[in-house]
């Protein structure tokens, strides 16, 4: 019976891989019978050197000399049928005639060459070579006649080899190894300078090698599951009517209403600093300090004229109160002054920028996704969003990965269904496509993590409004002297924590958010004071995915952009979709990285992530 590749049927003769001259390690390592259907065939592997040891073999015993057994010929006698001359016979029998030779020079030419070139003892050379199509290595061995060792042993070193698939010889882990005919190539590595060494290192340590940590195990398994989440991302959408739409990544717009966000520009000179316009008015002041200060020298002036005890006093406080509104007014001054002197600057430099309006690397491609759901239908996208963040996080760096949807013809509910429908299949997915790298890091990293990736494909979701989430947690808060929790508030990543970790112990669907939570393109509720927003939080992680439906009226869009002083005119185009042929529409955005750091069971999305941006970090 033929083995197979788990979850595949392939042919007994390996074939190379399509575009290469190799055969992936997986269609050998990663069979049904482990390779074994495989003996005697003949293959071309690749890959690098993870571990490697040494065999010297032993030396073959030569028969001693017997009478009559040797035969002179002008100095030159057979043994085994091979010429050798006596003098070499004898060295090689007797040791200390080699040492008399040396001292008196009674050796022949040959013979000291013989000493001075002396072979090296042969041995096998046993490698563990990984190409990274499985966790699995292939044990592959080299003769030291093929190679010298030492150019193949170094941990990194890449081979490309031809051999033969045999049984092991001695039994172990090992069920298939092979045996080199022949070296093709290798990639020599430096052993002083390379940064993997034998011994395992933490994968917060591997941080600083991001071009060379995929190499190891762990790394690898994170990528590989990385990997098929994508793939399973594009394969739900699709099947289920969704078109792939490229949003920009360089925006005029901020519909997250987020404080730091990535300028881009080609002027890298600063802004000068702005000349104070006003002089006289110390820096020390604050605007708001002084404001305050005039409050209170307001009520000291009431009090003294309502007792009328001491005219002097009301006359100075009187004065004095004269005085702080004079600077009030002086500082007022300077800020419109700055702020006017400030705009003309920004006007200038955009005018010499490459883009003519103030640009940044996008936050989320929400907003550009409605324009092409009015006229495709259901669409998604997959791409990096940036925030500059200038705090540590285990959760977020400057440079995340979402899957945005947007679901014409919808409603709030539809859009928490088809989120949830998603996680599930991704849930499926990885448990099934990826069972041995799932397998892996169970046993290395969180041996909890199958079992909870298996719970959430058949848990059903618990839902329940904002206002009850509030109750809930200052219900729970007052067993754990914890703050109350005010209406309005939003919920932060502790509270959805002990949702969904302590509490329920399941994902939570949290809907009907205050709008002032929530971006300005949020439906607005009957209620006036929610809309119809949602966030989905998972075990381990928290929030994973956010959504809402959006606001398809426009007197209800344009109002809430006066209420949030945004600038109307970014937004003329958004409110062309509802001027013409407006449709009611929903969508969601999902926190890529933040699944993959569920799946793999890591505690920082640097490590699921192939080459991380944080502050102040950027190598590559």
């Amino acid at each position: 019976m033929e083995g197979k590749v788990k979850g595949e049927g392939v042919p007994r003769a390996l074939m190379p891989a399509r575009y290469s001259k190799k055969v992936h390690l997986r269609s050998i390592l990663c069979r049904e019978d482990g390779g074994v259907g495989l003996v005697g065939e003949e293959v071309v592997i690749g890959g690098w050197v993870k571990s490697a040891k040494e065999i010297k073999k032993e030396h073959e015993s030569v028969e001693p000399l017997k009478p009559g057994k040797m035969e002179m010929d002008f100095g030159v006698g057979k043994t085994g049928g091979k010429d050798v001359s006596c003098v070499e016979i004898f060295q090689g029998k007797i040791p200390f005639l080699k040492s008399l030779l040396r001292v008196f020079g009674g050796a022949s030419e040959a013979v000291r060459e013989h000493v001075v070139h002396k072979p090296p003892t042969p041995s096998l050379v046993m490698l563990q070579i990984s190409d990274g199509s499985c966790v699995g290595s292939l044990q592959v061995l080299v003769d030291s006649s093929i190679i010298p060792p030492s150019q193949v042993m170094p941990t990194g070193t890449c081979i490309l080899a031809t051999g033969i698939l045999k049984k092991p010889l001695l039994q172990g882990k090992y069920v298939i190894e092979m045996t080199v005919e022949k070296i093709l190539h290798v990639g020599p590595v430096d052993e002083n300078t390379y940064p993997l060494s034998k011994k395992r290192l933490q994968v917060d340590a591997l941080r600083e090698f991001c071009h060379i940590r995929p190499r190891t195990t762990t790394v690898a398994s994170v990528m590989r599951i990385r990997n098929a989440l994508s793939f399973a991302t594009h394969t739900f959408l699709q099947n289920n009517g969704f078109l792939s739409v490229d949003t920009p990544i360089i925006t005029t717009i901020d519909g997250e209403r987020v404080s730091k966000r990535l300028r881009v520009t080609t002027l890298y000179e600063k802004v000068p600093k702005m000349e104070e316009s006003t002089a006289g008015v110390a820096e020390d002041f604050s605007l708001d300090a002084v404001k305050a200060a005039i409050k209170e020298k307001s009520s000291l002036v009431e009090e003294l004229k309502r007792t009328r005890s001491n005219e002097e006093a009301l006359a100075a406080a009187f004065h004095d109160l004269k005085k702080t509104k004079e600077l009030a007014a002086q500082l007022e001054a300077r800020e419109k002054t700055k702020l006017g002197s400030m705009l003309k600057r920004e006007e200038a430099r955009n005018s010499e920028d490459f883009f003519s309006s103030e640009s940044h690397l996008t936050v989320s491609g929400s907003l550009h996704l409605e324009s092409y759901s009015c006229a495709l239908g259901n669409v998604y996208s997959f791409g990096p969003r940036f925030q500059a963040h200038e705090t540590e996080s285990r959760k977020q760096v400057a440079e995340m990965w979402m899957v945005e949807t947007e679901l014409a013809f919808s409603d709030l509910e539809d859009a928490i269904t088809c989120a949830d429908d998603y996680l599930t299949h991704l849930c499926k997915t990885v448990l099934e496509k990826s069972a041995e790298d799932m397998t892996f890091v169970t046993k290395r990293i969180d041996k909890t993590i199958m079992d909870c990736l298996q719970a959430m494909t058949s848990a059903s979701l618990e839902k329940l409004t904002y206002t009850q989430a509030v109750d809930l947690l200052n219900k729970i808060g007052d067993t754990k002297q914890q703050a109350q929790i005010k209406w309005g508030a939003a919920l932060t990543e502790e509270h959805m924590s002990c949702l969904v970790d302590e509490i329920f112990k399941r994902p939570v669907v949290i809907f009907n958010y205050p709008k002032e939570v929530k971006p300005f393109y949020v439906r607005l509720n009957d209620d006036g004071k929610t809309v119809a927003a949602f966030q989905l939080a998972v075990p381990k992680i928290g929030t994973l995915i956010s959504g809402s439906q959006k606001e398809e009226r426009l007197d209800q869009l344009n109002a809430r952009i006066r209420e949030l002083r945004l600038p109307r005119e970014k937004y003329d185009w958004y409110l062309d979709l509802r001027r013409h042929g407006t449709v009611q529409h929903s969508g969601f955005s999902f926190r890529f990285d933040l699944m993959v750091l569920l799946a793999t069971g890591l505690h920082d999305v640097r490590d699921v992530i192939p080459f991380p941006r944080t502050q102040g970090r950027i190598n590559y």
